[in-house]
């Protein structure tokens, strides 16, 4: 067994690891702010030097100084920056940089960009183009694990724009259905469709967006799984052949389908569906001849039963609680396998040890529909104890821009259990102090003190079926009057210290 250092937190790992191939020696993070930093931490842990690439909005960003070279790449737009590859490509060949690592966003899942970086000598630290472009389309997806059992969402595996072909498909499947774009992700594309009468009407709008958001207007049709769980598996696979799955990770709580808060394990999965959970997540990776860290995403119905949605072809953001749980740092296990090495540990090696649970910090508004919050964070104050990680790029002083995603960090901890990982994050969530911008605080203080929740009795729909902006405010306005009712105590108690004591009259001076 050894131990892995990461800031004051050690991760413990149940093997012994390969010795360190020389070669990767300077990798280029493709990428900016909290993952940029990540990725660089374990690279510099690793010996690695690293190179970032930056917008002027980002100039003076904390993962341009932390890197050993940092280079402009072009306007605040990501469109002039951090999504222009060729120009990435450019800069590591200029540098002599031995991979490039991409993170997640802009050029993660970009076949074309993962291809260039090969055809360019050098190493795209993630999975093979021809990977990336078959679980990049929902469709082919789903048509490449066909022949490995794996249990899918009654629907259809080609694209439909005829509405009068839906109305039949969805007549077959029963009501309501889901429409989604086979080239979508992040809720972009997709439309739930309650009764033929509204069918017409949101294809139309799913083709719109999926064309407008990917350039690819083709959609599907599936049953819609009422009251769903979003539960995903982590798999790692190497070039040798070896695949593993390090458990799941329950993500079901989302707003406009976006994930906000994530925990691992998951409350309710039995040991048995777990582990054919994982069986299956294993057979989507080799279906494919995955290399490197995926994440195979299903959909758990009210009886358990699991369906196949996706697979996400690189690191995810709620990575580090998957991270808590095994010990493992996934982003050296990248780096790992794109220098060819063979994973030092089977699927017997791996088991979970503990609850953690993670809450993206962004700058949106809770109160107001989640609107993003842009402005210069005044206050900016990192909680820290035993068990609390916080992964961010941005510091006191910055200015939080408009141009990206408006994820600021990830707060995630660790507990022995589940109840003890709640505690610890509401404890994290009050110690952590931002002011200048809105946050989604408030909000992940609201998730973990809500029965739903606690109960592990949740699924996509905690959001519409319990939040309300009211619910943050019931709750700001208790812990005020707590806070003010603590104060009037402590006031009493003082003022009863220091009162001088009332002499009752001549008797207190005569009597002995």
């Amino acid at each position: 067994m050894i131990s892995i250092i990461w800031g004051e937190r050690i991760f413990f790992l149940a093997y012994t690891p390969q010795k360190i191939d020389p070669f990767m020696k300077k990798i280029l993070i493709a990428n900016r702010g909290e993952i940029a930093l990540r990725v660089m931490r374990s690279a510099r842990k690793m010996g690695i030097q690293t190179v970032a690439v930056y917008s002027e909005a980002d100039r003076n960003a904390p993962h341009v100084r932390f890197a050993d070279e940092a280079v402009l790449l072009g306007p605040a737009p990501s469109n002039q920056s951090y999504l222009r590859g060729d120009k990435i490509i450019e800069i590591a060949k200029t540098l002599g940089v031995d991979g490039i690592h991409p993170g997640y966003g802009f050029l993660s899942e970009n076949a074309s960009f993962a291809q260039a970086v090969t055809d360019a000598g050098m190493i795209f630290i993630g999975p093979t183009p021809q990977a990336i472009e078959v679980m990049g389309s929902k469709l082919a997806a789903k048509e490449t694990v066909k022949a490995y059992n794996i249990p899918m969402v009654p629907g259809v595996d080609h694209s439909i724009s005829d509405v009068e072909e839906a109305k039949t498909i969805a007549q077959t499947v029963g009501y309501p259905i889901l429409i989604k774009a086979s080239a979508g992700g992040g809720g972009k594309g997709m439309r739930v469709v309650e009764n033929e009468e509204e069918l017409a009407e949101q294809m139309t709008r799913a083709i719109s967006e999926a064309t407008s958001a990917f350039g690819d207007g083709s959609v599907f049709i599936e049953k819609y799984v009422t009251e769903p769980r979003h539960i995903e598996i982590q798999v790692l696979a190497d070039a040798h052949g070896n695949v593993v799955h390090l458990f799941e990770r329950e993500c079901s709580i989302q707003r406009r389908h976006q994930k906000v808060v994530e925990e691992a394990p998951s409350a309710v999965l039995t040991p048995e569906i777990r582990k054919a959970m994982g069986e299956a997540a294993v057979n989507v990776a080799r279906s494919c001849q995955y290399l490197g860290a995926g994440t195979v995403e299903f959909l758990v119905d009210a009886g358990l039963n699991f369906y196949f949605l996706e697979m996400n072809t690189r690191l995810q953001v709620e990575h580090p609680v998957t991270e808590f749980i095994t010990g493992l740092d996934l982003v050296e296990q990248q780096i790992r396998i794109a220098r060819g090495e063979v994973l030092a540990f089977t699927q017997e090696d791996l088991n979970i040890n503990g609850h953690a649970i993670e809450l993206r910090v962004c700058a949106e508004d809770p109160l107001n529909n989640f609107l993003p919050s842009v402005g210069k964070l005044q206050r900016y104050r990192r909680p820290s104890g035993e068990h609390i990680r916080v992964d961010d790029g941005i510091e006191e002083g910055m200015e939080v821009p408009i141009y990206y995603d408006p994820l600021l960090a990830k707060l995630a901890v660790w507990g022995v259990t589940r109840e003890a990982a709640i505690k610890r994050m509401l404890e994290a969530i009050s110690m952590y102090q931002i002011e200048g911008v809105a946050t989604t605080l408030p909000f992940g203080r609201f998730v973990c003190q809500h029965d739903a929740f606690i109960s592990g009795k949740f699924d996509t729909g905690f959001v519409k079926n319990y939040y309300s902006p009211e619910g943050i405010q019931a709750q700001q306005h208790a812990e005020i009057e707590v806070a003010a009712r603590l104060a009037l105590e402590v006031l009493y108690h003082h003022k009863r210290q220091l009162m001088v004591p009332d002499p009752g009259g001549v008797e207190w001076f005569t009597q002995r």
